[in-house]
Order: C-alpha cells, then structure tokens, then sequence
C-alpha cells in the first residue's frame, strides 16, 4: 500500500507551527497551543515520547524538568501520571490521541517521533496504533532516526513518513555519507530539513526527485525568504500569547 496522497498534498498546503502556536502564557505542544495553530490555519508540528506503559504522550523534551518541574523522563511513569504534570500555563502534558481527536480531518499534523537507541517498535507502534484510530486524520510521521522511519516503510507504508535531517556538526564527508545511509536505510516520502543548511545540495536534489522538503525551525523573515526559495513548506515559530 502507498502513502497516502492527500496528506502528501497537505505536507505542502499550508505552514506547520512548531510544537503549536506557544508564547510566554501558552505552553509548547500543549492543548492551547495546539487550538491556537488551528483557529489560525495553521498544520500542526508536535513531538511524541512513550510512557512506561506504552502510551504515545505529546513532550519533547528527554527531561520532565524544563515543561513540568517533575524529575525523570516520560518513559519512567505510567500515562495516567501525565494528568498530575502541569504545564506552564497550567494544561496537562496531552496524549497523541487527544491532540488527533483535536485536528479532525482538517487539520495537516507532523509527528515526530522521539526515540532514544535503537530500539524503535515500541513508540513506533504506540504511533500507529493511535493513528489507526483516526484513520482520516492529516497525519505523517517523522524522526531523527532513520530506523524509526524504516519500521513505517516495513510495517505502515500506507502513512506517510519523513526522515528529519541537520548538517550542523555533521559537515564533510561523513556526514555526507551517514544522511545517505539514512536515507537509504530509511526510505522517506518527504525530508525536514534544518533551515540553517539551506540552501543545499541534500534539499535541492529532493525536490529534483519529486520529494517534498519542509523546513525547520523558520523564526525570521529571512528565514522565510529563504526557505521560499529553497524548501516547499515551513515548520515556524512565532510569538502568540
């Protein structure tokens, strides 16, 4: 089965805000930010980390600490804890599920999914699982980790799927060589591109390909002017309180 084409299409309809649309009173990847990015038309960017009992939570970060003041890592609690954390602007931290019933059929969203090591299945399939629940959501997955894009390729082909990719620190010929390992291995409908490496050889043979590039995290005007030039859609950040 392929990849579905009106999320392909929805990939390059409109801008993605990062983690919703936060601010100082409103919390990243909260349910408030993430209402705010849909009453302004905007798709959806968020981060999905698993809980110790295998349910995808809405979090970027490794750390409870930053977001929640609590110690520990999402993977060290159950789901039901995620009721007792509170954000900044005093929400919860959302499950995956809560934030598709919120994006409908309308709403474009980006999963990125956060894994540390190798092993992938578990959040992988705590992703799919969710998202076979909504089955008509605008939804795509993608990861820093080419094996986590692999286990869609092998296991959901039918969802489409993105490989997140950054040059910084990986310039030369070895970073060359392990993001076309992992694109190889990884097998990608679309790639996100960090906008601080554009324009670039990666990103322009892309979108040579056929293959949509989306750039993050676009903060400025000219960094818009240039992800124009140079990408098919933005994943963006503004102030919005």
């Amino acid at each position: 089965m392929s990849a579905r084409p009106d999320v392909l299409k929805a990939l390059t309809a409109r801008p993605f805000a990062h983690r919703g649309l936060h601010g100082s009173r409103v919390s990243e990847n909260g349910m408030a930010a993430f209402a705010a990015a849909i009453a302004g038309h905007f798709g959806i960017e968020c981060d999905v980390r698993l809980s110790r009992d295998g349910v995808a939570m809405v979090f970027h970060d490794a750390s409870l600490q930053r977001m929640t003041g609590s110690a520990g890592a999402i993977g060290d609690h159950d789901a039901v804890m995620a009721d007792k954390w509170m954000l900044p602007d005093g929400g919860c931290v959302p499950r995956l599920r809560d934030l598709l019933h919120l994006c409908g059929t309308d709403t474009p969203l980006l999963v990125e999914i956060k894994v540390d090591g190798r092993r992938v299945a578990p959040i992988c399939t705590a992703v799919a699982e969710a998202l076979a629940r909504r089955p008509m959501t605008l939804a795509a997955v993608m990861s820093f980790n080419p094996m986590a894009v692999r286990w869609f390729a092998r296991h959901r082909p039918d969802l489409v799927r993105g490989l997140v990719v950054t040059e910084q620190k990986k310039r030369g010929w070895r970073g060359r060589v392990g993001r076309a390992l992992a694109l190889w291995w990884a097998k990608p409908d679309f790639i996100a591109c960090d906008i601080r490496d554009l324009p670039s050889s990666l990103s322009a043979r892309m979108r040579r390909r056929g293959i949509p590039v989306l750039t993050w995290t676009v903060c400025s005007e000219e960094e818009r002017e240039r992800a124009a030039l140079h990408a098919d859609q933005i994943i963006f950040e503004q102030p919005h309180d």
